[in-house]
């Protein structure tokens, strides 16, 4: 009997009929995933996003069986928005050397007051902190843009909205923010040995895409 599960459709006042049509499984398949059998990965995936909640509260073991199939992966989430605030801010917080983020526009880092104080922080007890965002003007960002289905104006206003909240941090020290012109396959997010990977998907927008975290070197 998987309680957990049982509990999260509860609360979320979801039946096992609305979960069936939701994923386009037999009804019969949710009623074995109560009774105690373990989904594949993409229905614990796809059942944690519709709870609002994390693969390994619903189920643990299989949670850590899945993290532990690569080596230095160690947690592997379904869409970035996915990913625990608490990820990122232990990410950061953890950082002594070297914070670094490669990305397009990162703006989810940029519209969050916490991860900025906590980069401030950071920079401010001698962490070297880089940015490196797309040229809101180059042909790369204005390619991704179309490529994700929100179209090159769209995609350079983001950064240009990023590159205003980020901007300010640079007022102090330890802190550098830089443009790139680079066609990006991955978004990653560095603090020292410890890795968020955010891979890129056509016409799929990041906030969609799989999540890697954190990977240590």
């Amino acid at each position: 009997m998987n309680n957990n599960l049982r509990y999260a459709l509860a609360a979320a006042r979801l039946t096992p009929t609305d979960v069936a049509a939701e994923l386009a499984v037999d009804p019969k398949t949710v009623a074995r995933w109560l009774a105690g059998r373990t989904p594949y990965p993409r229905h614990r995936w796809a059942i944690a996003d519709l709870l609002h909640t994390d693969e390994a509260d619903l189920w643990p073991e299989a949670a850590q069986r899945h993290r532990a199939f690569a080596d230095g992966v160690e947690a592997v989430y379904p869409h970035r928005w996915s990913v625990p605030q608490r990820v990122w801010r232990s990410l950061f917080q953890g950082a002594t050397a070297e914070i670094g983020i490669l990305a397009y526009s990162a703006l989810f880092i940029a519209e969050d007051p916490g991860l900025l104080g906590i980069l401030t922080d950071r920079a401010s007890a001698g962490t070297k902190v880089r940015i490196l965002l797309g040229d809101p003007a180059s042909t790369e960002v204005a390619t991704r843009g179309s490529d994700e289905g929100i179209g090159p104006d769209v995609m350079s206003a983001r950064i240009r909205n990023a590159l205003a909240f980020y901007h300010p941090l640079t007022a102090g020290e330890g802190i550098e923010l830089r443009l790139h012109r680079t066609v990006l396959y991955s978004s990653i997010y560095r603090a020292d040995d410890d890795l968020l990977v955010n891979t890129h998907a056509y016409a799929t927008p990041s906030s969609r895409r799989p999540r890697h975290a954190p990977t240590p070197q």
